[in-house]
Formats: C-alpha cells, sequence, structure tokens
C-alpha cells in the first residue's frame, strides 16, 4: 500500500475519532439543562440526542464546505500530513478539557489545529485569511448573541408568566424542555458534524480521489454515525459543569436556554458558518442567569470557561506544528 493511501486512511480514521470525542465532548450542549433540571433522566436523554445528532449530521453540508475551503487557499495548500497533524492536535485538546471537566470548542480547537500545520509547512501563503477571518468572526460572536439573546427570551418569559405560580410553570415547562432538548441536538448535529465532513473531504480532494470538493454520501454517514455514538457514551463531566455550575437552572431558564441555542446554532447552519455549540450554549446560560440576577451566574467558573476559549486556537495551533514537525521524520 502506497504511503499516501495510508495517510488518507489515517486522516478518516482521525476525524471519525474526533467526531466521536465531539460527541461525548459536547453531549452536555444538548442534554445538560433538561438533566440539570430533571425534565429527563439521563438515559433518555442521551438516547434522544444521539438520534438526533446523527439526524441533524445529515442535514445539509454547507458548514463542510466553510470548514474544508475558506480556511486554506486552496486543496494545493494542504496535504495528509498537515490534516493528520490537525486533527491529531483537536483531538488531544478535547480529551485535556474534557478530563479537566473544561467545556472548550471543538471547533477552535479544530481551527487552530489547521492553522499551525499550515503555517509550519506551506507558511502564510497557505492560509485563506479572509475565510480564516469569517469562521473566527462567527465562532466570537455567536457566544456573545446567545448572551443576549438568551437575556431577552428570559426577560419576555418573566414578563408573561412572572404572575404565575413559580411551581406550577415549572412543571408546565419541564414537558416544554424535552422539546427544546431534541432542537438542540438536532442543530448541534446539523453544525458539529460536519466538520470532520469537511476535513475528509478535504483530503480525498487533495490527494486525487475526488475532483471537486462535494462531500460523499458515505462520509455523511460515517461522520453521523460517529458523532451519535460519541453522543450516547455521553460527557457527564461535561454535564456537570454546563447543568449546574454556571448557574442553577430552573425548567423555565432551561428551555429558555436550549431554545435560544438551538435556534442560533441552526440559524448558523443555515448559513454555512461553523460556530462552537459549547460556546453557544454556555454564552445562553449566561444571558438566562442574568436575566433574573447577575449575581446568580457563577462568574468565576465563567472566567476558567473563558480562559479556555482563548487557549483554544493558540494551543491547538502550536501542538499542530509540533505534530506536523515529528511526523516529517517519518513521511
Amino acid at each position: 500500500m502506497h504511503e499516501f493511501q495510508i495517510l488518507i486512511i489515517l486522516i478518516i480514521a482521525l476525524a471519525l475519532v474526533f467526531d466521536f470525542i465531539n460527541g461525548f465532548h459536547d453531549t452536555a450542549n444538548a442534554i445538560a439543562t433538561s438533566v440539570s433540571t430533571r425534565a429527563i433522566s439521563p438515559r433518555a436523554a442521551i438516547v434522544m440526542a444521539a438520534v438526533l445528532n446523527f439526524c441533524g449530521a445529515m442535514y445539509s453540508t454547507g458548514v463542510a464546505h466553510t470548514i474544508g475551503g475558506d480556511i486554506v487557499k486552496s486543496a494545493g495548500h494542504v496535504n495528509e500530513l498537515i490534516i493528520v497533524a490537525a486533527l491529531a492536535s483537536a483531538i488531544f485538546w478535547n480529551v485535556l478539557t474534557w478530563w479537566l471537566a473544561l467545556p472548550s470548542s471543538s471547533s477552535h480547537a479544530l481551527v487552530g489545529g489547521i492553522i499551525g500545520s499550515v503555517l509550519v509547512s506551506t507558511g502564510a501563503i497557505g492560509l485563506n485569511f479572509y475565510g480564516i477571518g469569517k469562521i473566527i468572526l462567527s465562532l466570537i460572536l455567536s457566544p456573545v448573541i446567545a448572551g443576549i439573546t438568551g437575556c431577552i427570551i428570559m426577560t419576555l418569559l418573566f414578563i408573561t408568566f412572572g404572575r404565575f405560580n413559580p411551581s406550577s410553570i415549572n412543571n408546565k415547562f419541564k414537558k416544554m424542555q424535552i422539546l427544546s432538548a431534541a432542537m438542540m441536538a438536532f442543530s448541534h448535529g446539523s453544525n458539529d458534524a460536519q466538520k470532520s465532513m469537511g476535513i475528509i473531504t478535504l483530503a480525498l480532494l487533495s490527494a486525487g480521489y475526488i475532483q471537486v470538493f462535494e462531500v460523499p454520501t458515505f462520509v455523511k454517514i460515517m461522520a453521523a454515525i460517529a458523532m451519535a455514538c460519541g453522543t450516547g457514551i455521553g460527557g457527564w463531566r461535561i454535564i456537570r459543569t454546563v447543568g449546574g455550575k454556571i448557574f442553577k437552572l430552573e425548567p423555565i431558564s432551561g428551555f429558555a436556554s436550549d431554545l435560544n441555542s438551538s435556534l442560533i446554532i441552526f440559524s448558523a447552519t443555515l448559513l454555512s458558518l461553523p460556530v462552537s455549540t459549547t460556546h453557544v450554549v454556555s454564552g445562553s446560560i449566561m444571558g438566562v442567569g442574568t436575566a433574573k440576577r447577575v449575581r446568580a451566574v457563577h462568574w468565576g467558573v465563567a472566567e476558567q470557561m473563558m480562559i479556555a476559549w482563548i487557549l483554544t486556537i493558540p494551543s491547538t495551533a502550536l501542538a499542530a506544528a509540533i505534530i506536523y514537525k515529528f511526523l516529517k521524520l517519518f513521511f
């Protein structure tokens, strides 16, 4: 078997591992709020999230085109080693932040990995800075928008239902939370699974297996299955952080957070923009908590998360550069 064929197989395997880890790392995004408020049992929530993650992953390929086509100038500026280094770096960061129970962005990790490995291999000339700027802008603005709209939605719910008995309202919103969690799971799959689809398709294009950047059906199915399986495993360490350490959620606030997050993420999918579902959900929870009382949000935990967010791209870029240099010793 030729050397480049081995690398293509390795890329596909790593991309699916990345999707799997993304699934269990980001399970919290879809179900943490509904589990923490006991609107749904953990087992049922994970099964629902896994199924809807798969369905969402099969929805479209616009985000895959953005990831695969907007970071590097062309397929000629990327090779198999660059992609292997980027994926390995992103996987390392996801596992590290999962172990530390820190919600971090798989999207940031992947983008940082690609930037770092391209810089050390072909130099800045290989990067599409306009495309990178667009991606980073969407990654930065999405949690900010989520915080603002989350606060607005929660305020409107307070105005609408504030005169009713809180216990009665929360019981009703427990049922509605199941619907909002389902929406969140579908939107998560529709955005996050496409990132590995884009990477695999880019690798197939650069190796000459396909002639144009179109995501093959088998790639969509593999990525969707990998993410659904990862979601089925569940990331309980992250679930505890997202579900309770940022802000003590009630069914009505959990519903507001999930509804807000799902609308923002799915809107980004329709615009072919990759966003960090972790950042969007965390931003939504902070916004919802602020609507109740600014001091109700545990800003110390939020600060730790923000530090992880800021460090992700430079850390994964550096790790990818080191991994690329190491791989060059053997290939």
